[in-house]
């Protein structure tokens, strides 16, 4: 490895929140964890991620806090990417043919236009890529695309190409948080789905139709 300069230290990144743009090094010498802000990475060059190991230097804020400024990466290197569980995948699977159940239940019922089928493939195809742009961009070390946007084009209908990319990327399969929160949203589409098709059909608006 390289030597650094004497006024650099180098550590590695023990905590860090990607959606917030922070968290905290361990000094490899010792003492308390500095704080780090994405900013103090040079824009175009790595994203922190937990196990990273940098060098940096340090400074104090205005409130006289220490944080690593002008922190850059030691080694980039590809995280592992984690062996597919298969009842994970089992549970994705039966989710969407469940859902493919209840949309022909449906429609044998109230005739549930074809612009809805048409709308949730549209939205699948368009989440399918958004994860595989987060995959890549991750892997680079790159901006990432915000899970709560993620989140929010799932919700609205594109759920089943999300558990595609999950399962053949093998991208946003670990975080238990982000786990709880996607299959939540699932529910409540599938729940919206239902109440607001059974709705507009048997309530028909004047001058209004369902898509």
């Amino acid at each position: 490895m390289a030597s650094r300069p004497a006024n650099r230290l180098g550590g590695e990144v023990t905590t860090w929140n990607d959606e917030r743009g922070f968290g905290f090094i361990t000094p490899d010498a010792g003492g308390p964890n500095v704080f780090l802000h994405f900013t103090a990475v040079a824009r175009g060059g790595t994203r922190p991620y937990r196990g990273q190991h940098l060098t940096f230097e340090l400074e104090r804020d205005e409130n006289g806090k220490t944080l690593a400024v002008r922190a850059e990466p030691v080694i980039v290197a590809e995280r592992a990417t984690p062996t597919p569980r298969p009842t994970e995948a089992a549970v994705g699977i039966c989710a969407i043919a469940g859902f493919i159940a209840v949309y022909f239940v449906a429609d044998s019922r109230w005739g549930v236009p074809l612009s809805i089928a048409v709308l949730y493939l549209g939205l699948s195809i368009l989440t399918f890529a958004l994860y595989a742009a987060d995959k890549r961009a991750a892997r680079l070390g790159q901006w990432r695309t915000p899970e709560s946007t993620l989140l929010i084009v799932g919700a609205i209908g594109g759920w089943p190409g999300a558990i595609v990319a999950q399962q053949t990327l093998r991208h946003k399969t670990m975080k238990l948080r982000f786990r709880f929160r996607f299959w939540s949203s699932v529910i409540l589409n599938v729940v919206a789905f239902v109440l607001l098709t059974w709705y507009f059909t048997t309530h028909p608006i004047p001058g209004f139709r369902l898509l």
